[in-house]
């Protein structure tokens, strides 16, 4: 059995291993570093590897260590500051910024015990579903080169899916969890908004959680434990679960109502007939199981989403471009950002404050409006992605002449998963099935509002009828 056996395995488990004895820290993370080196020049995964500096912390890691997560290597996006390393966001304008201090979910994840073992790729200030940069190049698919590895936590998705880590860091302003969970077979899960803090840069952010990309529920279940709960100054955070969420997550989830819905919230997209079926066919398995599950379409379906969605997105992800304007004294020029990049950042200057408060209010009363019809229901199931991972050059953002043609594209190819974050409850991507290609197909299931322990059991639950986790891509395996 290969060395690099240990990197599919759960992260509950080799967390085992390194406290009872019967594996090192050193030798798991000496494995992820190798198998980093090995594959990347391939897949373009990761900006930044910090090989013998998580090798040394590494061997500082003994049996017994009664941290959750001691010794275990893992990998953090490069949009989240990492103390001492880049943040580049994955923008030529970002340059070489050295951050001075961990953001709330690194400083947790090492607290864990984690060893982050370097800094995954995304698209340029994490705008598209699909990881291909100016600066960076394009991130591959582990399952076809060909294709996306999704976005925008693409580089963590293929990280975790080849073994080069047994999982990463990933956050979610319109499915960037989720997306790339169902282009590589992961479980992604969306947290209910407030339930990781955004300290210390930011305060109360309406889109956009952290969370990781993991291979079985109980990890994401276990690490959601390690990285949850507010921080001294937050302005507003979710109500705390009753119990650790990992011990909701175990318990059966009784029955339950369901609702598959399949009709997507952009009136334009269309549902590839392989995503339908295995959307279907999970409907099937929760009705096996026993839950009720009745079809039928939200009432989300509106020609405007998209363009409120922009008002409030853009504006977020300028506030990136903004911070790095300051850092750099200097205001960014075209030459520094790829046309779609560009686009947003004028298009976002456009929006009044009126407007953009306006959009605001829009979004939530379509948010109140979704919650109140899905509250008959426990989950609503629909598919993560409207069609299988994309080929590379797809959603092209470097066409100057319609730059805004690219993201256009991409709400076609993720019309579900924005809804989550407007609405801001808990949604997760299960790999549940296989197209006829052999690619994955994410089955995505979105809870009530705070209650991601009982989302987690039901995922359990499906993950116990229908394992996944020794899935791999045959070529990394």
């Amino acid at each position: 059995m290969p060395d690099h056996d240990l990197l599919f395995r759960p992260v509950t488990e080799l967390a085992e291993l390194v406290r009872s004895g019967e594996l090192s820290s050193a030798e798991l993370v000496e494995t992820s570093v190798r198998r980093i080196e090995e594959l990347n020049p391939e897949l373009n995964a990761f900006i930044d590897v910090f090989g013998d500096d998580a090798i040394a912390e590494a061997q500082q890691v003994s049996a017994g260590d009664e941290r959750p997560f001691a010794g275990i290597p893992i990998a953090i996006k490069n949009n989240r500051a990492v103390a001492g390393r880049r943040l580049t966001m994955a923008a030529n304008f970002a340059g070489d910024f050295i951050t001075p201090h961990d953001t709330n979910v690194v400083a947790k994840l090492k607290a864990a015990g984690f060893i982050v073992v370097g800094t995954t790729t995304l698209p340029e200030w994490g705008i598209m579903p699909t990881t291909e940069t100016a600066r960076f190049g394009a991130t591959r698919n582990p399952w076809d080169t060909d294709r996306t590895t999704g976005g925008s936590s693409g580089g963590s998705g293929a990280a975790v899916a080849a073994g080069m880590v047994p999982i990463a860091h990933a956050n979610d302003g319109g499915g960037s969890t989720r997306i790339p969970a169902a282009c590589n077979g992961l479980v992604g899960l969306k947290p209910q908004r407030g339930r990781i803090s955004n300290a210390p840069e930011a305060g109360e952010i309406f889109l956009v959680t952290d969370g990781v990309l993991t291979r079985t529920v109980e990890d994401t279940a276990r690490v959601l434990d390690c990285i949850s709960g507010p921080v001294l100054g937050d302005a507003s955070w979710a109500p705390p679960p009753s119990e650790p969420f990992a011990a909701t997550a175990a318990r059966e989830p009784g029955t339950l109502r369901i609702v598959l819905a399949l009709e997507p919230p952009m009136p334009d997209a269309v549902v590839d007939p392989q995503v339908e079926a295995a959307t279907r066919a999970t409907a099937e398995l929760l009705t096996s199981l026993g839950h009720d599950v009745v079809e039928a379409t939200p009432p989300w379906v509106r020609p405007d989403l998209a363009d409120l969605f922009t008002a409030l997105f853009g504006p977020a992800i300028c506030t990136q471009i903004a911070l790095m304007e300051m850092i750099n004294g200097r205001a960014p020029t075209e030459d520094d950002m790829e046309p779609l990049s560009w686009a947003i950042w004028n298009l976002s200057k456009s929006i009044d404050s009126t407007s953009a408060m306006g959009a605001g209010y829009m979004l939530q009363a379509f948010a109140r409006q979704f919650i109140t019809w899905a509250d008959q229901y426990d989950a609503v199931l629909t598919p993560t992605l409207a069609e299988l991972p994309v080929p590379l050059g797809t959603m092209s953002t470097m066409d100057r002449d319609d730059p805004m043609a690219g993201f256009a594209r991409s709400a076609m190819f993720t019309p579900f998963t924005a809804v989550c974050n407007i609405s801001g409850q808990p949604a997760i991507s299960l790999p549940l099935s296989q197209s006829s290609e052999g690619l994955p197909i994410g089955a995505h299931l979105i809870g009530k509002p705070a209650e991601e322990g009982n989302l987690l059991a039901l995922s359990a639950q499906l993950e116990a009828a229908r394992p996944w986790a020794d899935r791999h891509p045959p070529a990394y395996s």
